[in-house]
């Protein structure tokens, strides 16, 4: 793509139709380069584009789906707020951000990574995902600054009178309280219009360990236990580990992988943990599937030739960290909230 454009601009600084509009003139094959306005406006001014490995990073596209991405201004149309809060693959180590629907959004969710995170991340058809990082940084990954302000900590060690407070316990009281399900019943109407409001809620301490626990699952998922299906295999056919489009059962206690074979025993509970229209196992089975685009050609092909059992096991660890969310919510749920209307409003 980057040798697609700057031939372009060359082409371009080169023409003798000095009145040609770009839009008539550039390259449009889009197996070679996808233009977008500000891409045609950086063409007019001759800029050029480098390719360097290092803007190579991982995204989160989709929940538990992640994706190569070319992370750089020039290239990337809108990077938004992300260049301070992971400007550099390090800062990943040690940085989280909590993503939350958007402004006008149709149904509230709610994920943490340590990734970049796409602005429709849970796919809905209406608002974005609005992220909140624990660290800033400079786009050098140098200067880093808390993201919760010091007047925060003070206030929170004031209502609570605990000086033992920190800035991760707020921050992990924050995911916690976000998961509680009389929090999001009680609010729903709240917070399709708005950014959450974080009151001070009963029970401080047991939030901010429940917000630790769901943190770690849900940010190393790749690295939990694995909750092994049953394999059934079609008889006469040998095991292919490759995928096509897997589909869920209509009792949802399957999931047929392919011609070749089929996954049984799926717990109930694990479409109890739900991030946004779709439970967790079913954002996987959705996007974990051979797709071309139907404009450039190009074919995203999920599976791994290094690793032929990758999504297999993707999915039994999905399942592991649905049950641990769900058991994980289960256990706040049984912290009364006790706010009143003012509580809401207090704290933003």
């Amino acid at each position: 793509m980057i040798d697609t454009y700057n031939a372009e601009v060359d082409r371009w600084q080169r023409r003798e139709n000095r009145g040609a509009k770009v839009d008539d003139f550039v390259d449009n094959d889009e197996a070679k380069i996808k233009w977008s306005e500000g891409l045609k406006k950086k063409l007019e001014n001759g800029k050029i584009a480098e390719f360097a490995e290092t803007k190579i990073r991982q995204s989160l596209y989709r929940p538990f789906t992640k994706s190569n991405l070319y992370f750089d201004r020039m290239i990337t149309e809108r990077v938004y707020g992300f260049p301070s809060i992971f400007p550099t693959p390090e800062t990943e180590t040690e940085n989280r951000v909590i993503g939350v629907s958007g402004l006008g959004h149709d149904v509230f969710r709610c994920h943490i990574t340590n990734k970049i995170a796409d602005l429709k991340f849970s796919n809905s058809s209406n608002g974005g995902t609005q992220c909140f990082p624990f660290y800033t940084y400079d786009e050098r990954g140098k200067n880093r600054r808390e993201n919760i302000t010091d007047w925060a900590l003070k206030d929170f060690r004031a209502h609570y009178q605990d000086d033992k407070i920190n800035k991760w316990d707020i921050f992990h009281y924050v995911y916690a309280l976000l998961h509680h399900p009389d929090y999001r019943e009680r609010y729903e109407a709240n917070l399709k219009r708005d950014l959450p409001h974080l009151p001070y809620a009963p029970n401080f301490l047991e939030f901010v360990k429940a917000g630790q626990e769901l943190g770690e699952i849900h940010v190393g998922y790749e690295d939990v236990e694995e909750y092994t299906l049953r394999f059934v295999e079609k008889r006469n056919m040998p095991i292919d580990w490759r995928v096509e489009k897997m589909k869920l059962s209509k009792n949802k206690t399957q999931i047929v992988y392919n011609d070749s074979l089929t996954l049984d025993g799926i717990p109930p509970a694990v479409f109890d943990y739900r991030l946004g229209n779709r439970s967790a196992l079913e954002w996987v089975i959705d996007q974990y599937r051979v797709k071309t685009d139907d404009r450039s050609g190009i074919v995203n092909d999920p599976n791994r030739a290094d690793d032929e059992r990758y999504i297999v096991r993707l999915i039994w660890k999905v399942i592991t960290v649905s049950l641990e969310t769900v058991e994980v919510v289960n256990k706040i749920r049984d912290c009364p909230l006790t706010l009143t209307p003012s509580d809401m409003e207090a704290n933003t």
